[in-house]
């Protein structure tokens, strides 16, 4: 009887193998967390210079990862950038170029188009494409793409939505970083509690209860965004170390201080929990922000608490400053511990991360390059990079385009003039050498208006209704408040 029983299961063995091959490969997708910071500079970071802010967990990830040193927002400010993050692809293709609601200046000499407010449902976005792979998909924080429910995160692929709805900013609606938070995918907590912390805790409960099961979790930070509102102990710590004469060359702000840290300690206790459930070394890490920091007045001795430092103004304007963000990728023994200097902006993330996790692509276009060699081989790529803000800010942007190429950074402002900057010798853009390199700015020009036509951009036009004192006198006109209708 032995013999036969030991027959059968040897009989029977090989046509169970596959099935529990197949479950092993299926088990072992790795997981992926992304930290996407809001208004976060490239230089707020200690592992990327800053002498101020104290950033020990991301600087542990930054040392554990490639760490790329030209890395770049897709747009100025946010929801294009979140919109290029979901997709793959450029603003201008989208027509999501500025933030939802955004700004009209209705005296000013360019006429700006009427863009797109929300992420369209057909939309092919990275959670639904992880999702056919048998992720789960989760989403926590903050999201802007879209003034209504149905263009909110469980419209584009995320089965989980925690506290991402039209809101840029915890004030919406009269919220704040301290609960009540007056959020409708976030019920609030006790008097008090801080909002990242918060989000952290669900973020931390939605991976305690996704064992099992390959995940995708997304989460967006309401932090550095104004207002600024950090826990008081942190505040009183950074303002300690101002009055000792220890404050930063280039940061001065107690509580943006304070702020950066409340991001820090969040990476901290997510990395400490996938520690904790044994998946760190199958989870890519991905760290970046929406775009460049948002520069902060001067006090009244003139000292600037928040600059972007050696980098050309910040959010809302269109130099080095307001586009160019930290960026971050680890991946256990799969991506090198290196820096690179490669090119690399938001719209690479989809088609990277598709490619790390195997994962099909739709036949959707994709403008971002796949930079999965770039992490695990050290390979180097020649990138030309584009940007498109048919708007104005009250930062300081005007409607303008730009290209990047081989360290060339060309600008058209449109209705006015064109720059063009040699960022190896001038990365603080002080020198347009635009005269005196007429073969490179019309070989960017060229580039550019290529570049306009395949993704459709919308362009500005001349103002009908140009006044320019009434221009100086007149504040922005928000979306609802719009001039033109």
């Amino acid at each position: 009887m032995k013999n036969n029983y030991h027959l059968l299961i040897s009989f029977l063995l090989p046509f169970f193998l596959p099935s529990i091959g197949e479950a092993q490969v299926e088990n072992s997708q790795p997981n992926i967390v992304f930290f996407f910071v809001d208004d976060m500079g490239i230089k707020d970071l200690s592992c990327y210079g800053s002498d101020f802010h104290q950033t020990p967990n991301i600087d542990k990830l930054s040392a554990s990862g490639t760490r790329f040193t030209n890395a770049y927002a897709a747009c100025t400010v946010c929801s294009p950038s979140r919109a290029a993050l979901m997709t793959g692809q450029y603003p201008a293709r989208l027509q999501i170029t500025d933030w939802i609601d955004g700004w009209f200046m209705p005296y000013a000499s360019m006429k700006i188009p009427e863009w797109q407010l929300f992420l369209p449902s057909e939309s092919v976005t990275l959670p639904e494409m992880l999702k056919e792979k048998g992720y789960k998909t989760i989403h926590v924080g903050k999201w802007h793409l879209g003034e209504n429910e149905k263009d909110w995160p469980l419209s584009h692929g995320f089965d989980v939505n925690i506290g991402g709805w039209k809101a840029g900013s915890p004030a919406t609606n009269k919220g704040s970083y301290f609960s009540p938070y007056n959020n409708p995918t976030l019920p609030d907590g006790e008097e008090g509690e801080y909002l990242t912390d918060r989000l952290v805790g669900d973020a931390i409960h939605q991976i305690e209860i996704v064992k099992g099961q390959p995940f995708y979790l997304q989460f967006n930070f309401y932090n550095v965004h104004t207002p600024l509102e950090a826990k008081p102990e942190k505040v009183a710590k950074y303002q300690a170390l101002i009055d000792k004469g220890k404050g930063g060359k280039h940061h001065q702000n107690p509580v943006y201080a304070a702020m950066v840290e409340h991001v820090d300690d969040a990476v901290g206790k997510i990395l400490k929990k996938l520690e904790e459930e044994g998946l760190i070394d199958n989870t890519i890490i991905v760290f970046s922000s929406d775009n460049g920091g948002l520069e902060l007045k001067a006090n009244k001795k003139g000292r600037l608490p928040k600059t972007n430092y050696p980098y050309r103004t910040g959010k809302g304007n269109f130099y080095e400053g307001g586009v160019r963000v930290p960026m971050i990728v680890k991946w256990t023994d799969k991506v090198q511990k290196a820096e690179s200097n490669v090119p690399a902006m938001t719209i690479d993330f989809m088609p990277t991360l598709l490619s790390l996790t195997s994962t099909k692509y739709k036949k959707k276009t994709i403008d971002g390059a796949d930079l999965s060699k770039v992490l695990k081989e050290k390979k180097t790529m020649d990138r030309t990079l584009f940007w498109h803000y048919p708007h104005y800010h009250i930062q300081g942007a005007e409607p303008y385009s730009a290209v990047l190429k081989d360290n060339w950074k060309y600008y058209k402002i449109y209705g006015k003039r064109s720059e063009l900057y040699d960022l190896s010798k001038d990365v603080g853009e002080a020198n347009n050498v635009i005269e005196d390199n007429q073969k490179v700015a019309i070989e960017m020009e060229k580039a550019l208006q290529q570049w306009l036509k395949q993704t459709d951009a919308q362009l500005p036009e001349i103002n009908p209704y140009f006044d320019p004192e009434k221009e100086k006198k007149t504040k922005p006109y928000r979306l609802k408040d719009q001039f033109w209708q």
